[in-house]
């Protein structure tokens, strides 16, 4: 990867011919910008104050153990294809994608378990194990599914919603299918069972939202799920992030790493490039911003009088929960715990108590739901021979409800944490763990620079969507745009690639 130092990076700027393009962040949105950037012909310079590109999709590298710190599924695969294809590049020969059957498997405290997988049959099966009564249900649910997948994905979220009427238009089919109405009252009117309802109405939580409030729209997983199965990239996203990287490399684009930008620059209101924390400014003519939509307006805009995301809009703002993060690797484990594979979701004693605790009232509860991911039994590569990896993630609440001092919470909720795993997971746990790392809200604030440590940045509430949300194309200066989770059509892997598909649809071709 190229690092340049700011007057290198200055000088070789400085010598563009043509369009030059500068993308603050190489998190997978921005990295997809890039690329996409580049097929338009543009000369892209990112700019990361990570020392590796992926942002969340990002890894580190610890006493062998590779953690992978964000995403660790791919879904709708077709969708990087398409994104290589744009840059006469193939896919396949960059990336190596394992499908995954089963998908997950769910656990709760009393024994019960559902296992998702790919095929129909067993899927009913897996309800009716639960409740034969609500087989039934799962049929109409999975078409409720997949007529939101056509409609708002395909539709709605592979183009760009920053026109009013773009909105306007949609309104009877948003009536139609009960966009007002939440994931988790969707998944109440087919399943009886509330076990049931859980475990087709959580996939929000994985894009910062709330069930019991986020717009139905997004049942649509369940349909996405079953149609192109679920997959892991041998060497993880950040895997993935590099080689996303190379084509942006190949293309004549380069990456400036361990830099931070402190400034979007605008002058008559146009964007005219960025000013970096050093004070050295970089000219550009296009400016993608796959920074938090909070950060950019509120931080790297902040000398700008703002049309309509201004201090006090961005206030009001709701945002995604945050996450606590336990990275850690066992020894001598590979052939232990024969019953727990890629994926486990473990559930606590409660659903929507728990959720309305973390999401409402911002309430760090004693009990937790924990999702638990061991790449090590799919790819090896990720621990030393004979070891395990793995993370272990616990929705939280974000820090702008503040009455969590993570300093001091940190150690005693790990604790918690150890128990929950020991009690109901990986028995003799504690005494296997050879390296650790935790990543707590004030992590994902400092690290990520997210508005309040907010996981998934602005939360994809039906008045937080589409139009409502940030749009790809600022209103606040000619020349900006944006990409990633807090913009159009949202935060989850496939969203934040789909954000650099709509950019594409905005940007024009670059002048040579």
């Amino acid at each position: 990867m190229t690092r340049l130092d700011p007057i290198e990076s200055k000088a070789r700027v400085g010598k563009l011919v043509g369009n030059r393009a500068i993308v603050i962040g190489a998190g997978l949105g921005g990295l997809a910008a890039a690329m996409r950037l580049g097929a338009k012909g543009y000369t892209v310079t990112i700019i990361d104050k990570l020392d590796v590109p992926g942002g969340r999709g990002s890894a580190i590298w610890q006493d062998g153990h590779r953690f992978d710190l964000g995403p660790t599924i791919v879904t709708v695969p077709q969708l990087y294809r398409e994104l290589w294809a744009a840059c006469g590049r193939s896919f396949e020969d960059d990336v190596e994608l394992r499908s995954l059957d089963p998908f997950y498997e769910i656990r709760w405290p009393d024994g019960t378990t559902f296992v998702a997988q790919h095929d129909t049959e067993a899927m009913r099966s897996e309800v009716a194990k639960i409740e034969p009564r609500d087989v039934a249900g799962f049929d109409r649910f999975l078409e409720d599914s997949a007529k939101r997948y056509w409609f708002g994905f395909e539709d709605l979220g592979r183009r760009s919603m920053h026109q009013l009427w773009e909105l306007v238009k949609v309104l009877p089919t948003f009536g139609m299918l009960r966009a007002d109405r939440s994931v988790y009252a969707h998944a109440a009117r087919r399943f009886r069972n509330e076990k049931l309802r859980m475990a087709f109405s959580f996939h929000p939580l994985f894009i910062g939202g709330d069930p019991t409030h986020v717009t139905s729209m997004y049942i649509l997983v369940s349909y996405l799920e079953k149609q192109f199965g679920v997959h892991y990239a041998m060497g993880g996203l950040a895997g993935m992030a590099r080689k996303m990287a190379d084509v942006v490399e190949d293309q004549g684009g380069t990456l400036l790493m361990d830099t931070t930008v402190d400034e979007i620059v605008v002058e008559d209101g146009r964007v005219r490039g960025v000013r970096l924390e050093s004070g050295l400014e970089l000219g550009a003519d296009v400016v993608v911003s796959n920074a938090d939509a909070g950060h950019t307006y509120d931080r790297l805009m902040r000398a700008l009088p703002k049309k309509r995301w201004t201090p006090a809009k961005l206030k009001r703002t709701r945002y995604s929960m945050s996450l606590f993060v336990w990275y850690f690797g066992t020894k001598g484990t590979r052939g232990e715990w024969a019953d727990v594979g890629h994926h486990t979701i473990l559930n606590g004693p409660r659903y929507t108590g728990l959720l309305h605790d973390i999401f409402m009232k911002g309430k760090l509860s004693d009990d937790m739901s924990l999702y638990v991911h061991r790449p090590s039994v799919t790819d090896p590569s990720v621990a030393p021979e004979g070891d395990d990896t793995f993370y272990v993630l616990s929705p939280v609440p974000h820090l702008g409800h503040g009455g969590v001092d993570w300093s001091t919470e940190a150690e005693a909720y790990k604790a918690k944490v150890l128990d929950v795993l020991e009690d109901q997971l990986l028995p003799g746990l504690g005494s296997k763990i050879s390296t650790e790392q935790v990543f707590t809200p004030e992590t994902f604030r400092d690290r990520y620079l997210s508005p309040h440590g907010a996981g998934f940045s602005i939360e994809p509430r039906i008045l937080q969507s589409a139009w409502f949300r940030p749009h790809n194309v600022s209103e606040e200066a000619e020349g900006l745009y944006l990409v990633g989770a807090g913009t159009h059509p949202g935060a989850g892997v496939p969203g934040v690639i789909s954000t650099a598909e709509v950019l594409a649809q905005l940007v024009p071709d670059a002048v040579t």
